[in-house]
Order: C-alpha cells, then structure tokens, then sequence
C-alpha cells in the first residue's frame, strides 16, 4: 500500500484552487497542458471511456486482456478508493509516491496559481506521467460526463467506448437521457472508431447521429456485435467470428454486457482468442459486488457472507439486484450510505424485493453524505425495513448478532467503499 504522507499534503491544497469541486470546461485544462509542454500529443495509442455505468470494469478487462497480450499499459480512473495512487496506473503498476509527489508539485508550480479544479489538475498530472513512461497503450476513463471532462484533450484517441448511459449528473450534464448521452457521445473523433455498449433507443440515436456527423466508424450492441450466456458460457459474436469463452470473474449478469464492450475493443485492437478469455477471466475491479473474506470487518462476523459495491444510481442498483437475483437465496441485509446528490429512491427500488432489512449509516468525513435518517426514511418508502446505525461495524454487529449466517451488502457510494477498503485493511 502506498504511503500517503508526502502527496496527501499537496492534494490537499489542490483542493482550493478553485472555489467549485465541479466545473465543467476544458479551458484550464488545455492552459495548464499548454504549460506542461502538451503531453496530451506524446500519449501512447489512448482508448477512451465514457459512459454512465461500467466504464471502470470495462477498462478493466480491456486492461487485462491487452497486458495478456504482453502490452504495457497506463490506465487513469476515478474516483479512487483508498488511496489515491489508485487513479494513476503506469504501464501496469500503480504509480509510486516519490513519482506522484513529484508530479504534483511540478503542475503546481507549472499552474502558477491560476483556478484550477482538483480533478482539472491531477488528471493533467496523469497526462504527463503518461507522456514520460513508455507503453503500448493509454486507457483514459472520464471522470464526469464526457465533452467538457477534462481527459478529452486527445485530438486523436485510437478508439472511443461509451458504455451503457442513463440518468445520473443531472446537475451537469442535464436532464433527460437524450442530453447526458449527447455529453457522453462529445468523446467521438473524427474517424475515430467507437465502441457502443447497450443502449436505451434514445440515447443510441444521439450517438449514432454524432458519429454520423464525424464519420466515426460506429461498433454498436445488437447490430455490430451481440454477446450473451449460453449453458454457463459467455457467447460473442461479431463481424470476426464467434467467442465461447467463461463467464467473467467479475460478479453479476451486467457484467455480461461490459465484457461485451471490452471484448468488440480488443477485437478492434486485433486481440486474438487467448487475450479476449484473459480479458474477462484476470479483470481485477474492487467494491463491484466484491467478496470481502479477510480483515477486521469480516473477521468481527464470522458466518456472515459479506459483500460490497461502490453503485450510486438507479442503473447500479439495478445491477446489484439482477445480481443477488442470480445468488443463492438466504436472507440479505445491506448497510447503506449514499451522498446527497443521488437518487436514493431509484436506487433503492429494484434492490427492495432482494433485501430482509437496511441498516442507514452516513458516510464517514464525508461533508455531502446523505444523513442515515433520510437513508432510512427512504428505504421505509420502498418498502424495505430500516434502522439507523452509527458505524457500518456496528450495523454489521448488529446483523451478525440477530441474523447469524446472512448475507450482507454494503452499498450506496463508492466513497463509502472506500472507506471500508481502508478502514478493512
């Protein structure tokens, strides 16, 4: 694990170079770049990745598969989940804390202490390390939205994905389906090939158009490429060939959908047979729907099946309860801490059927957490039998004393799995 010491001081002040967390414009980017020598121009090859849900398993497993094809390759993500180094992955291994420090103070002083967000400043500090280490491949995930987020500053990525898009962001990027695609699609290029995972009607006909309008040669679900299950299999299918290949080894049927995406990327990439199984069966993706077996948390309630999961919209917690669907039955709890900008109704709805009770916690040192109260309140809406407790350990002790051997989730935020990562060693 990396320590934080030395670079957690310079983060902390990245965090008041601007008075707004988010503010979506490319300007203070591209002056920052321009100062750094533009390292956006000497990225190697970058894939790009948009898209509301499963933009971080998807990169993922393309991840896995092209370093099975003995590719090195960077890979930028957001938010992190314990420590920040997490984000900045250089040619396979997360980046060291001398490297991290180093560059965070080089941008800086290269800033010169002009307004800049933080995720405005440390994906330029990404860029630059990028441009520095040689690789085969950059694999950019955006961080909010997609025409104004602050990775698209590529002019020519070698391929675009946008996988599945629904609602979430509506202070940003607007409120119906049509416009939050429209931002996701502003990652398109011109010839630029993309990659379209699954699809509402809407939303794909504001893709297509875009890339109609670039010439961007369109990959889309259901008509380019098909992927599905078949006797305990994963089946893909594209203008190449047929796959027959294991399930993933990352848990839940949308996850089908995601190796999809990673799959029609790495055939584009000209992947072969043994990659593409890679690819879905080494992908590492931490809090979705991950086993918690070691440590403090699952130490303190043996015989409990403990679970956790970063997902914070509707389309999240659908996921989660198509997953648990497919699990054995035994009674499930989850422990639930979302922030205040979410819809924790919508959330909440599918997982209803699936869930014995809720514990509601607040997301500790978390400012924009949603108060347990209001968790709970709306769990009792939906339906789902609540209380309120002041710790996820003591919510867990609380099951583990009155419901021996459950299953439990925690879930609602990635910033709540972070914690837990940490606080669990």
């Amino acid at each position: 694990m990396p320590d934080p010491r030395s670079s957690d001081v310079i983060l902390a002040r990245m965090m008041e170079f601007h008075p707004k967390v988010i503010d979506l414009t490319l300007d203070r980017v591209h002056r920052l770049l321009a100062a750094l020598g533009h390292p956006e121009r000497r990225l190697p090859p970058v894939i790009h990745i948009a898209g509301t849900n499963g933009k971080g398993s998807t990169q993922a497993m393309i991840r896995a598969g092209l370093e099975a094809m003995g590719k090195r390759v960077h890979a930028y993500t957001s938010p992190h989940l314990a420590w920040f180094h997490e984000r900045i992955r250089l040619a396979g291994d997360l980046i060291t804390e001398q490297a991290l420090t180093d560059l965070l103070d080089e941008c800086v002083q290269a800033n010169g202490g002009e307004e800049i967000t933080f995720f405005e400043i440390t994906t330029c500090a990404a860029l630059l390390a990028f441009a520095r280490t040689p690789a085969d491949y950059t694999l950019l995930e955006v961080g909010l939205g997609g025409r104004l987020d602050a990775t698209n500053v590529v002019d020519r990525p070698a391929l675009t994905i946008i996988t599945p898009v629904s609602i979430d962001h509506q202070q940003y990027l607007g409120e119906t389906l049509p416009e939050i695609a429209g931002e996701k699609a502003g990652i398109l290029k011109r010839g630029v090939p993309c990659v379209a995972g699954p699809q509402t009607d809407e939303g794909l006909a504001v893709i297509e158009a875009k890339a109609a309008r670039l010439g961007a040669p369109l990959l889309a679900y259901g008509q380019h490429w098909h992927v599905g299950t078949e006797r305990g299999r994963l089946i893909f299918q594209d203008e190449t060939g047929l796959l027959d290949l294991p399930l993933p080894n990352l848990p839940g049927p949308h996850q089908i959908q995601n190796a999809g995406a990673a799959l029609a990327a790495l055939r584009r990439l000209g992947a072969d047979e043994a990659a593409c199984e890679a690819a879905i069966t080494h992908a590492v993706w931490p809090a979705r729907m991950q086993r918690l077996t070691q440590g403090p948390l699952p130490s303190a309630a043996p015989g409990v099946e403990l679970w956790l999961d970063g997902g914070h919209n509707p389309a999240g917690g659908e996921a989660i309860a198509a997953t648990l669907a497919q699990m054995p039955p035994r009674p499930t709890f989850a422990i639930c801490g979302m922030l205040n900008t979410k819809d924790i109704t919508g959330y909440l709805r599918p997982l209803a059927p699936h869930l014995t009770a809720l514990q509601a916690v607040s997301i500790p040192g978390e400012k924009n957490t949603l108060p347990a109260e209001i968790t709970a309140q709306a769990a009792t809406q939906t339906g789902i039998p609540a209380h309120i407790a002041p710790s996820v350990a003591e919510a867990l002790a609380t099951i583990a004393a009155t419901a021996p051997g459950a299953r439990v989730l925690i879930c609602g935020s990635l910033y709540l799995a972070g914690t837990i990562l940490r606080e669990n060693g």
